[in-house]
């Protein structure tokens, strides 16, 4: 694989015209970790993170220097809620999101936007591929792939950063983000808080 990934950042990093990257490439898991295979995980991990972090890689620079680029991220909803699958699949989600809004923050004023989509349940062959026919999933979890691209690209003309499909009630997200960022200002001091101090 890893010869393929290279042989996209170069027509990527060769090509001007190129002007948008859709990192959507990815497998998936529903085993638990204790009943997975060690391989399977590390092929996953270069897929999902490693692909998508090179091409990104190879993308970004001509972006920035022609002052224009977009480049989407597909993630997931495990990315915040890693105890619904397996939790390797889970992790690298989680990544996918922590990597989009980084770059997000170093991309800013650069004409480049950065959009990460977290998919719920898709009617796609992911799950068969996963071990779980997606026949199996209740209906009424499981958005079909057409409304999922264009819920997407809307979310794209508005300029979202975080597209979620299947949130219908998206001031859930603003107080998710809102308690995350006011945490952030308190996460590093030179002493330990007081509960873990000796009595």
């Amino acid at each position: 694989m890893a010869d393929d990934v290279n042989r996209v950042a170069s027509l990527i990093t060769d090509n001007a015209e190129i002007t948008m990257l859709i990192n959507n490439a990815g497998v998936g898991a529903t085993a638990p970790l204790l009943q997975s295979d060690a391989n399977a995980m590390s092929a996953m991990i270069a897929l999902n993170v490693e692909a998508l972090v090179r091409l990104t890689h190879a993308a970004v620079p001509g972006f920035v220097a022609r002052g224009r680029g977009t480049i989407i991220n597909i993630a997931s909803i495990v990315a915040i809620t890693p105890e619904r699958l397996n939790g390797v699949y889970g992790g690298s989600k989680a990544f996918v999101l922590a990597f989009s809004q980084s770059l997000r923050q170093e991309l800013e004023g650069s004409n480049v936007h950065v959009q990460v989509v977290l998919p719920g349940a898709t009617a796609t062959d992911f799950w068969d591929a996963a071990g779980l026919p997606v026949a199996y999933l209740p209906e009424e979890i499981v958005m079909p792939a057409g409304a999922l691209v264009d819920a997407a690209l809307l979310g794209l003309s508005r300029k979202e950063f975080v597209t979620i499909p299947s949130l219908h009630d998206v001031t859930q997200w603003d107080v998710y983000e809102a308690a995350r960022q006011a945490m952030a200002g308190n996460l590093s001091t030179n002493k330990p808080a007081a509960r873990y101090l000796a009595g």
